[in-house]
């Protein structure tokens, strides 16, 4: 899918932009870490944590990107075997209406989650939780869970307006 309208651009374009680069940076720093290990017979101490950052980022990016193409894993053995009618819109209305339910609980913890990383375990900003070799901040990690599932269940709910729609409609346009 194309976005359409402004919003849909920034954030997709967006997304794409982060994905793509953490995947060129995942693609170098792991073939540095193979040649230092096998060729230099080195240790690239530490890359681990770099790895574990940048895999955050592209895997909740690629998911915020599934969700607004619609291409997000699901079932979609509705789709495949149940024909066309009532039947099939209630049970694609069931399945948005609890993937919204689901991922919406995923947001409530991912706030919970990426707050803890960023205030620390009190809550005052002090004792902030890092990486042990880098000190990289564990809410930049958090920062991408939480963003990507505010952005999957924007476009999840999105889907469950277009199944209550087109249940209510009985199919028709």
């Amino acid at each position: 899918m194309k976005p359409r309208n402004l919003f849909d651009k920034i954030v997709v374009n967006g997304f794409s932009a982060v994905t793509l680069v953490m995947s060129i940076l995942l693609t170098i720093l792991i073939a540095l870490a193979t040649f230092i290990r096998y060729v230099i017979q080195g240790d690239l101490y530490g890359y681990e944590e770099w790895v574990k950052l940048f895999a955050f980022w592209l895997y909740f990016s690629g998911a915020a990107i599934g969700a607004f193409n619609r291409t997000h894993v699901s079932a979609d053995l509705v789709q495949s075997y149940v024909p066309e009618g009532f039947l099939k819109r209630f049970l694609v209305f069931l399945k948005d209406l609890i993937t919204v339910g689901v991922t919406l609980l995923f947001v409530w913890y991912g706030y919970g989650f990426f707050m803890f990383g960023f205030m620390g375990p009190l809550g005052t900003g002090i004792a902030l939780p890092r990486t042990t070799i880098w000190q990289i901040p564990l809410w930049t990690s958090y920062l991408a869970i939480f963003l990507g599932l505010i952005f999957m269940a924007f476009y999840f709910t999105r889907d469950l307006f277009l199944s209550t729609k087109a249940l209510l409609r009985g199919g028709r346009k």
